[in-house]
């Protein structure tokens, strides 16, 4: 075992052992990745074709770049405490977690609000900023989109007045807010085929409810599947973008949300040389290309891009559907450094955030296909695990706007944990 292998995990006991001393009580998020369709078909691709970064960036909402990845604070007080101190030993400035609607307001009348006070105020002991994606609707929140004239299956006002509860509990709190999640797929868009305007007018609803409550805060849109799945299942990802701007998008958002993952494939690889190769051009972590300049040809060129989730899957065969694009722990390590080296060099200053996917949920097994795209692996104490990418992306060289933090020695890592907040 490394020198830095040990000082983690001695960090890691230690950090345990404060928790357990102080008595802390103990109390999910799917990449979604379309099966790829047998024969290869080229994607259409945007007609504008110049560089990424035609004009300046009008008012930059993250430093580009800014450091995030997943985590899953909710439930356990023990493990919120334990990832937040493993993000802060890796240097990430931003953490996205997700505030599920329904865990807050499960009844039109009855709001919780404890475990999201508890995590807002741990991400922001430990100095860490806060993403929130704002998803998971109760189901009260429901409806048959057939009684509403704009055919949205949720009950849009109420998702505006939660959003903007949300917003007023938490402002100067939270730095951004995604706004829902993939809603380019049936099962994000309640079972409905997905609704590019419908999710428009759901965004702009809770956009105005943001603003209105805390306006420095940044509205995210959602994230996007790379998929050229067709409806009902879903809607490709670059047409449903161009339906969404159609609809008003310029309008109700501050950053443009776009999902990354890089299958097999290294993080240099072109969509070009995708199709060059008998590939799909979203089967690249540079798909993010093509979604920018579909951004850029409706006019927004000088708004940032967030890429919300981004990651390689290392599936041993537990999961058939995911096995075709499964990497190994080297390769995945290599990978998401070169997913951060190469947008350092080639895509600021209009990337901002970038949010690795995941910091492990303390209760994901070895049968959970979420288990294979994380940086550590559930546990608490001795039992918890960094596989090498977490160690590898503490230890890189981080750009974030003017600052440069260098690359660590492995070999002199330094780190103490802060002690426990109550």
């Amino acid at each position: 075992m490394s020198l830095w292998n040990q000082r983690v995990r001695a960090s890691v006991i230690a950090l345990g052992l404060t928790l357990f001393a102080a008595n802390l009580l103990a109390g999910c998020a799917l990449l979604a990745v379309p099966t790829p369709i047998a024969a290869p078909t080229a994607t259409p691709v945007p007609t504008y074709n110049g560089p990424l970064a035609p004009e300046p960036i009008a008012e930059p909402r993250f430093e580009s770049l800014t450091y995030g990845i997943q985590a899953f604070l909710w439930w356990s007080p023990d493990a919120r405490t334990f990832d937040l101190e493993m993000i802060r030993l890796m240097n990430f400035t931003h953490v996205k977690q997700i505030f599920a609607w329904g865990d807050i307001q499960p009844q039109p009348d009855m709001w919780d609000w404890s475990r999201a006070d508890e995590v807002v105020a741990e991400v922001l002991y430990r100095g860490r900023q806060l993403v929130a994606r704002v998803d998971h609707p109760p189901d009260w929140a429901i409806v048959d989109p057939a009684t509403r004239p704009d055919g949205i299956p949720f009950d849009v006002e109420a998702y505006a007045a939660f959003c903007g509860a949300l917003a007023a509990r938490y402002k100067g709190q939270i730095a951004g807010y995604q706004v829902w999640n993939e809603p380019n797929l049936q099962r994000e868009w309640a079972g409905y085929p997905p609704d590019a305007a419908g999710y428009v007018k759901l965004l702009g609803a809770c956009y105005r409810a943001i603003k209105a409550a805390d306006p420095a805060a940044i509205v995210i849109s959602a994230g996007l599947a790379p998929t050229e799945t067709e409806p009902p299942t879903a809607v490709p990802d670059e047409r449903y973008l161009q339906q969404m701007f159609d609809a008003g998008l310029s309008g109700v958002y501050d950053v443009l949300g776009l999902h990354a993952p890089g299958y097999n494939n290294p993080p240099e690889m072109s969509p070009d040389e995708a199709e060059a190769a008998g590939q799909r051009r979203w089967m690249v972590f540079r798909h993010v290309e093509d979604m920018r300049r579909i951004q850029i040809a409706n006019g927004d060129a000088e708004r940032q891009v967030a890429l919300l989730e981004f990651g390689w899957h290392i599936n041993p065969g537990i999961h058939p559907d995911y096995a075709w694009f499964a990497v190994d722990e080297a390769t995945q390590a290599a990978y998401l450094v070169g997913a951060y080296r190469y947008a350092a060099e080639h895509w600021r200053p209009w990337v901002g955030l970038m949010s690795t996917i995941y910091i492990a949920a303390p209760e994901w097994t070895e049968a959970d296909e979420e288990y294979w795209w994380a940086v550590t692996t559930p546990g608490f104490g001795e039992d918890y695990g960094v596989r090498q990418a977490y160690i590898d992306l503490a230890n890189m060289e981080k750009i974030m706007g003017d600052t440069i933090i260098p690359a660590r020695d492995p070999e002199s890592v330094q780190h103490e944990p802060l002690s426990p907040r109550h």
